[in-house]
């Protein structure tokens, strides 16, 4: 039986801690899956997983094996690159980022990448928190924060900006805020990762906070403009997911002249040491891609 293969799926159902889940993922059939992981165990001569009707745990030779099989699989990966014919990019890439900006943004600048790379292949995970990219597997994450982890290696794309929006429909039946200390009379839409509670503004050298009643919060900015757009309220919303809606007047801008705090979206990635010739070719297509107004 192929040891790559059967680590593979081995790393598969420790991570996901599911037979079944893992064997939809890889698209092989549940007792496929036992084999491989039986054979794993046999060809360590040890006990990798403790199974039981409601979950799968690793035992402490499972945690080792499966630190070591993360990495053979990498290696595996980056030789396939790099023995590739022609220097032609091959393989498989794993990126993660949030579901709003992987809508609105990611989704269709990957598929620019594969068209100039088709024998990449791409597996997109939309995810509002935080994972671990080595225990995911996952080769490069685009996360928004103003502070990323310094444990991890983070490459700037690009300026996140944010907009106060509503529909039209909204603003006439409640009215237009002339000045940020209204907004606590509106019905606000927030983020529950940021802003929820308290919104901050600056204009011309003057700074003011705002606490506002949130009607309504989503840990996904798709949700809070659905919203938006249904005359739901107020919304604070990146430019990257809004720009659309404010230029067709589906959605109205409030508040104008004054600026929200600014994020950065950045491309972060495990390890310098260990980048492949797949994920440095993305990483400088992303960062020529985003730099490119208006996206």
């Amino acid at each position: 039986m192929d040891r790559i293969t059967a680590m593979r799926v081995f790393v598969e159902v420790a991570t996901s801690g599911s037979f079944s889940a893992s064997a939809d993922k890889l698209d092989m059939s549940r007792a496929m899956v036992t084999r491989y992981v039986s054979e794993m165990e046999k060809w360590l001569g040890t006990r990798l997983l403790q199974r039981t009707t409601r979950r799968v745990t690793l035992t402490d030779a499972g945690e080792n094996c499966l630190r070591r099989s993360q990495q053979m699989l990498s290696l595996s990966e980056h030789m396939e690159e790099e023995t590739a014919s022609g220097g032609e990019l091959r393989g498989q890439l794993r990126v993660t980022c949030s579901m709003s900006f992987g809508h609105a943004q990611l989704a269709q600048a990957l598929t620019r990448f594969l068209e100039r790379h088709p024998r990449l292949h791409i597996d997109l995970h939309l995810n509002e928190g935080a994972l671990n990219l080595v225990e995911a597997r996952i080769d490069l994450a685009i996360r928004i924060s103003s502070e990323p982890s310094p444990l991890l290696i983070a490459r700037p794309l690009a300026q996140c900006d944010s907009l106060l929006v509503a529909s039209p429909a909204y603003l006439a039946a409640h009215g237009t805020p002339a000045a940020p200390r209204e907004l606590e009379s509106h019905r606000c839409l927030s983020h529950a990762n940021v802003g929820r509670n308290v919104w901050s503004f600056a204009r011309d050298g003057e700074s003011t906070q705002v606490d506002v009643r949130s009607f309504f919060s989503a840990n996904d900015a798709t949700a809070l403009l659905a919203s938006a757009l249904g005359g739901g309220g107020i919304a604070m919303l990146p430019t990257y997911l809004v720009n659309p809606m404010v230029a067709s007047g589906a959605l109205q801008q409030v508040l104008p002249e004054w600026r929200m705090p600014a994020l950065t979206i950045y491309a972060i990635y495990p390890s310098r040491r260990q980048l492949s010739p797949s994920v440095r070719a993305l990483l400088d297509f992303l960062v020529e891609h985003f730099a490119i107004l208006p996206w």
